[in-house]
């Protein structure tokens, strides 16, 4: 295709060349001067538009109107999708029974290609409804979609945040054949279990070490070769990073390889683990590890986990158990060999010809390459210059580093990769995509970021007691899960049955996890992904819980009558729950030293932590996250004077009426009930 210099094109339309110069940047066209060239199918359509007399603007696409010139056209109820005007030029067109996926960042020139025209031929039909436009404008949605039904198209609009945005060109790449791909797992079980050494282990490299103080710090990925084949794993900080992905909606994890100790058994994280798998819906391989030690007793761990649902194959179940030694290397090989077992079963296959598609694992600010993100390809190829979106980030790949720190210019599904070149610092859990140029991932991402901010990061709406009835009747909910934490095994117990017995044929509750301790981080996070309620019985939240808490707008109740929460429940689903009081908490203080003090008894000496302490406010003591005393104080002073209040970093000395069992570390913390508005 020839060239034409803007000096020859200016001197054919009868014009400056200056003029011509900045009517062509109006029409998003770029030229640095007169002796510039431009394409002669560009050319031919500045003719077209500017070489023949404006004709004056007809009834509008939109059904109406008094020609008036508009540059930007706003939705309005009276700008409904109407018939075209039949003083349009007529196109031969088919029925209305084609469809076409529109998205929110259409372009002139995309929804030419997409109506098979010529983008000249929309600009003309823009013009004549009084809108000057050019080949690169982002059209309004309106419009885009009354020009395609002039085409005998009919448009479907399609979210920025929806996936079917990319499914067009994820399908350009589709025709290929379904391959099988390496099993990505996720190592999860409780504190100084060893998932580390484990991983260790099965590296045969010393990674535990370059951990400081020999725990994990971040997400690690990593690859492991085996004989037949390679195994992908996530070593993940705790359960927070995976119930956090998969609260965003991420299938991150093939399978869950859940270490316990022979030497401990089962403890509260690895109720959690299981949890967590179990919501995911993803396989559990246990790994009983430290057999070596003198006091191992793999049979008790398999017994309480049997307890749990994970009845060992050898006892007629179904769940794979392995008993390993990381320490000695024992039972690795073992290990590998039923992991793979497992990912035959399950089949999992992944086309390399695709666009690459992946999640990222884990993203941060580096300050000497700037956004750096863990990238673990699930489809597709990843290659060096793909252009992508990632959740409101959007890029080009500058470079790839594998788990061993190695450059590489591609990455096939189940490979984790550091990837440089974002824009900015992407969430874990967000979907990584590549798109088919650099300016589609941008404006995706641009509008993605707008709407974003528009929204005011809004969250999804949690299930509360309080709108519980209201959503039953809309038949919103059908399934309420709880999420309970008590100070004694009995009280766990005894709660999840009495919950489960109240299940209706409109509503069934069920108990997605149930353990013993304070109410922590990874109880809101895991209650945030189920959109479950949290049930505290004679239990604490610590204060990041409680910020996660307001941060996540979970439902978090706390009791210290069993009774109530069976009735409040109760009520809930019959629509009566009525809650005229709530509690709010006043400071916190903490104990660090005591005083005997004959004729008063034990008095504390105490630091307030956290807001203020009043002298007349009702307390509680809490040990380890677990209420021991609900009472009142007895007196409150600053050095030898009785004191009202004491605020926030001040000492102050503290007795509480009829208790003297304080110990040091122990959190008194002061709180009063306050009247709520009943809901109309």
């Amino acid at each position: 295709m020839g060239s034409v210099r803007i000096y020859s094109l200016a001197k054919e339309l009868k014009v400056d060349s200056k003029k011509l110069i900045q009517e062509l940047e109006r029409q998003g066209i770029q030229v640095k001067s007169h002796m510039s060239t431009i394409d002669q199918e560009t050319a031919d359509l500045i003719l077209e538009i500017f070489g023949t007399p404006k004709e004056k603007p007809r009834e509008s696409l939109l059904g109406g109107g008094d020609g008036a010139s508009r540059p930007i056209i706003k939705e309005t109820e009276e700008m409904a999708m109407t018939a075209v005007a039949p003083v349009l030029t007529p196109v031969s067109a088919p029925p209305l029974a084609r469809k076409i996926r529109v998205s929110e960042t259409v372009t002139v020139k995309e929804l030419a290609e997409k109506l098979n025209c010529k983008a000249k031929d929309l600009i003309r039909d823009l013009m004549g409804i009084g809108i000057i436009s050019h080949i690169n404008q982002i059209l309004d949605l309106e419009i885009a979609a009354n020009l395609a039904k002039k085409y005998g198209y009919l448009a479907e609009i399609v979210s920025v945040y929806s996936d079917e945005l990319l499914q067009e060109e994820e399908e350009e790449g589709s025709r290929g054949a379904l391959e099988f791909k390496s099993p990505v797992v996720t190592v999860m079980g409780h504190v100084d279990h060893g998932k580390t050494s484990l991983l260790d282990a099965i590296r045969q490299t010393n990674v535990i070490g370059q951990e400081v103080g020999g725990i994990t710090q971040h997400i690690g990925a990593y690859e492991v070769e085996v004989n037949k084949g390679k195994i992908v794993f996530l070593d993940t900080p705790g359960h927070e990073a995976f119930a956090a992905m998969r609260a965003r909606g991420a299938k991150v994890t093939d399978i869950v390889v859940l270490v316990v100790a022979a030497d401990d058994g089962v403890m509260p994280q690895t109720r959690e683990a299981i949890a967590h798998a179990r919501a995911a819906k993803v396989p559990i391989v246990v790994a009983v590890n430290k057999i070596d030690k003198p006091n191992a007793n793999p049979d008790k761990v398999k017994r309480d986990l049997a307890e749990l649902g994970l009845n060992p194959e050898e006892w007629g179940g179904e769940s794979i158990f392995v008993e390993v030694s990381a320490k000695k290397r024992v039972g690795i090989e073992e290990l590998l060999e039923m992991i793979l077992l497992q990912a035959e079963v399950l089949e999992l296959k992944a086309n390399r010809k695709k666009l690459a598609r992946g999640v990222i694992i884990e993203a941060r600010l580096d300050k000497a390459r700037g956004p750096v993100a863990t990238v673990l390809i699930q489809e597709g190829t990843l290659r060096v210059g793909d252009p992508f979106v990632a959740g409101v980030q959007y890029g080009k790949v500058r470079a790839m580093i594998n788990s061993k720190g190695k450059k590489v210019k591609e990455a096939s599904p189940a490979t984790p990769v550091e990837v440089l070149g974002l824009s900015g610092v992407p969430q874990a859990g967000d979907t990584f995509m590549v798109v088919s140029e650099d300016k589609r991932a941008r404006q995706i991402g641009t509008i993605r970021l707008q709407k974003q901010r528009e929204e005011d990061l809004s969250k999804v709406s949690r299930i509360t007691l309080s709108d519980l009835f209201k959503q039953i009747q809309k038949g919103a909910v059908k399934e309420l899960n709880l999420v309970i934490k008590a100070d004694v095994q009995g009280s766990a117990e005894a709660l999840s049955q009495s919950m489960e017995k109240l299940s209706t044929e409109e509503v069934k509750l069920k108990v997605v996890h149930s353990a013993v301790g304070g109410i922590t981080e990874t109880d809101v996070l895991l209650a945030s992904a189920a959109n479950a309620v949290i049930i505290g019985f004679n239990v604490r939240p610590t204060p990041k819980a409680q910020e996660l808490v307001e941060l996540e707008k979970v439902d978090l109740r706390l009791y210290n009558v069993i009774y109530d929460i069976i009735a409040d429940i109760k009520a809930a689903m019959e629509g009566m729950l009525e809650p005229t009081y709530r509690e709010k908490t006043l400071g916190r203080v903490e104990v660090r030293a005591l005083f005997h003090i004959p004729k008063v008894g034990v008095v504390a000496g105490a630091y307030v932590t956290d807001g203020n302490i009043p002298r007349s406010a009702e307390i509680r003591v809490i040990r380890d996250n677990i209420v021991v005393h609900l009472g009142r104080l007895s007196s409150l002073r600053r050095f030898k004077e009785d004191v009202s209040e004491v605020h926030t970093g001040y000492e102050c000395g503290i007795g509480i009426d009829r208790f003297s069992d304080l110990k040091e570390g122990d959190i008194i913390e002061a709180f009063l009930m306050e009247k709520v508005a009943r809901k109309s």
